[in-house]
């Protein structure tokens, strides 16, 4: 099952603070300079567990964010009750796939309550089949089809807007309570020449006076 990658935050960290402190201005990717007047895609990042749902040779099988990672149990049973339907198989039908997404909810994470008080879910954010990553439009019907959620869109706007969104802070969409950051990505979305996809992050902590990294 392959893990998904690594979304590089906007801006590089400032080594001399233990990596704390953005550098602002200074790009973690070129790509990302280069675009960063263009229209991106903002969805509210949630903060969560990273889980990767598995369909191949129509059998589902659950992942965390590495193949070493350890699903509590609580989280575990609530994603057989999700996947373990056959929707998987109506969905997909021989088609091998993984769905990316976050598992969110009490005891998971500090704010996890905050998402639900009792109790977890999971929420999609990519889809792949086969080697083809599928578009936002595509995400979402998948996700009707199998009665999950995917991540909001919170808005659209070149990356610096994105990134004052952020700063100032914004509501949850569950809730009222601060969202954690954005994820974002081109509204058409593009690869480097790495052939890494071009999406970065922000998170509401990095502008904080009393902010601790994980």
């Amino acid at each position: 099952m392959k893990e998904y990658h690594k979304i590089q935050t906007v801006f590089k960290r400032d080594p001399t603070t233990n990596r704390k402190t953005l550098l602002e201005g200074q790009y973690s990717m070129p790509e990302l300079e280069y675009l960063k007047d263009n229209v991106w895609v903002f969805t509210e990042k949630v903060d969560g567990t990273n889980i990767r749902v598995k369909h191949e040779n129509n059998i589902v099988s659950f992942g965390g964010k590495t193949d070493n990672s350890q699903i509590p149990t609580f989280l575990y049973d609530r994603l057989y009750e999700l996947f373990q339907n056959g929707k998987m198989y109506g969905t997909f039908n021989a088609s091998d796939a993984c769905l990316y997404g976050e598992g969110y909810g009490a005891k998971i994470q500090k704010g996890g309550g905050n998402y639900i008080k009792d109790g977890v879910d999971f929420v999609l954010f990519d889809v792949r089949i086969g080697e083809w990553w599928l578009k936002r439009e595509d995400v979402k019907e998948i996700a009707a089809k199998l009665g999950i959620y995917v991540v909001p869109v919170i808005g659209e706007g070149s990356l610096l807007d994105g990134v004052e969104v952020v700063r100032s802070g914004f509501d949850s969409t569950w809730g009222e309570f601060p969202a954690e950051g954005l994820v974002m990505r081109p509204k058409t979305e593009l690869g480097a020449r790495s052939g890494q996809r071009i999406i970065t992050k922000i998170k509401h902590k990095d502008f904080r006076r009393d902010k601790k990294m994980d």
